[in-house]
């Protein structure tokens, strides 16, 4: 059963952007170019976009961050043959990348997901239908949890993308809650009027909101 308070925008792709830290994560860790959640990305002093990527960063806190840095520096060691081969088992959405994008397809250029796309492939990946390694799996399951408490454990991942002046924002994930197991999609974008700097924070608000009101979240 599904909710949406637009349907059609559901079947429509986006860029994945940082959401797409997710199968990136999976690919590091089934390749070994990430051998744990405490593998740690060094800081060359460079300035970045964030005050929080400058710093030493380890694979979790580089995922909760949203550091694209140090996720450009797994995905050009991966490579381009074998993010192809892992992201055709994995089935994310549709990628178009080869080695001249290969740190920044997620960001900019053709490739694309759904907001339905990122729930099929979040339930395979709760439902350990994904073929990987149950080490990669447990590693996963627990790196991306954002919320968690006595009455439901929340795991997901946000992401921005900004193409051609549009800004697109997503956040996915799941609520685990008792013997059920809730999955969403939310994908929007700011009208012209919108401070930009809110932003960041609605994607979130907006989730909640929607979780509270279907008394998924209390």
């Amino acid at each position: 059963l599904y909710y949406s308070n637009y349907f059609d925008w559901c079947k429509k792709g986006q860029l994945p952007a940082s959401t797409f830290k997710i199968p990136n994560s999976i690919i590091a860790l089934e390749t070994g170019v990430v051998q744990n959640e405490n593998k740690l990305f060094k800081w060359n002093g460079e300035k970045r976009a964030f005050k929080i990527w400058e710093q030493d960063l380890s694979f979790r806190d580089a995922f909760h961050f949203s550091c694209i840095p140090c996720y450009q520096e797994i995905a050009r060691e991966i490579g381009a043959d074998r993010m192809k081969e892992y992201l055709k088992k994995l089935n994310f959405g549709s990628i178009k990348m080869d080695a001249t994008t290969i740190d920044n397809f997620w960001l900019v250029g053709e490739s694309e997901i759904s907001p339905f796309q990122q729930i099929e492939f979040l339930k395979r990946f709760h439902q350990s239908e994904l073929p990987i390694a149950e080490r990669t799996e447990q590693i996963m399951k627990e790196m991306i949890v954002i919320e968690k408490n006595e009455d439901y454990k929340l795991s997901g991942k946000t992401g921005w993308s900004i193409s051609n002046e549009d800004n697109n924002g997503w956040f996915v994930g799941y609520v685990e809650s008792g013997n059920n197991v809730y999955y969403f999609a939310t994908n929007i974008e700011p009208q012209e009027q919108l401070d930009i700097d809110l932003f960041p924070k609605i994607r979130k608000e907006i989730t909640y909101k929607a979780l509270r009101a279907m008394k998924i979240l209390e």
